[in-house]
């Protein structure tokens, strides 16, 4: 199979050929990227936006969800998001995908993080990446579009579980914290309403590593492990305007 790119100049390493005696081009003409299988890429976009003319704190942001208009998890309420093309960028992916599906466009856009469950979609194995951006509500205008039923705006509420009204078993886990978040999101006038649990599994090393893990307890009306997504985009704001890291006043 010839290379997967038309300029391969970059990839020449010495120069030297491999142990099967193969310049880089051989090796390229033989190689079979099927010879294996492997997962399929996606990009979700967490789009939060305020109403004031600054951001002061993570109460009163908003959501965009759009309402999947087919399998899997369909009727149910979903981050804008889709499958990568094969010569496209992810972060032009996250783009693309937000605004063929809820006509925003021209946002500056942060990658999040990676959600790789095997068992996160049941087309198959698929793994999303996902971006977030904070918008000035007035400033974009939603429209559904493409396979998106619906678009709208929810109202968030972040609340922790406390430890007596858990369903985990968090004495044998392996980490140092754990943490149950109630995700409530709210669209008063197409009176939807609807509730996921969270949790947040971390651990850490001296302070300077820390590992976490958001995990959809109840699903509610959300897809897949987008409630995940969401609650890990809101706590990393979080963190940002309670250590000042992130003044945002346009």
């Amino acid at each position: 199979m010839a290379s997967f790119l038309k300029d391969i100049s970059k990839f020449y390493g010495t120069g030297e050929k491999n142990a099967s005696g193969q310049t880089l081009k051989e090796f390229l003409d033989g190689y079979d990227p099927y010879r294996y299988k492997t997962p399929s890429c996606t990009t979700d976009a967490v789009i939060f936006a305020y109403e004031d003319d600054k951001c002061k704190d993570i109460e009163g942001l908003k959501i965009l969800l759009i309402k999947r208009g087919n399998h899997p998890s369909i009727g149910f309420w979903a981050l804008p998001g889709g499958f990568i093309d094969l010569e496209e960028n992810l972060e032009d992916t996250a783009r693309r995908e937000l605004m063929e599906e809820t006509g925003v466009e021209g946002l500056v856009m942060e990658q999040l993080a990676s959600y790789g469950d095997y068992d996160r979609d049941p087309r198959a194995r698929i793994i999303t990446t996902a971006y977030m951006a904070l918008v000035r509500l007035g400033e974009v205008k939603v429209q559904a579009g493409d396979d998106a039923a619906d678009a709208m705006w929810c109202e968030m509420e972040l609340l922790e579980v406390p430890s007596k009204e858990r369903e985990t078993k968090d004495k044998e886990e392996d980490v140092s914290d754990i943490t149950i978040y109630r995700l409530i999101l709210k669209n008063k006038e197409r009176g939807f309403e609807t509730e996921a649990w969270v949790k947040c599994a971390a651990k850490g090393v001296g302070g300077l590593i820390r590992e976490e893990k958001f995990t959809v307890v109840r699903q509610g009306e959300t897809a897949s492990d987008h409630a995940a997504i969401i609650v890990q985009g809101l706590l990393k704001i979080k963190r940002r305007m309670t250590e000042k890291i992130l003044e945002v006043n346009f």
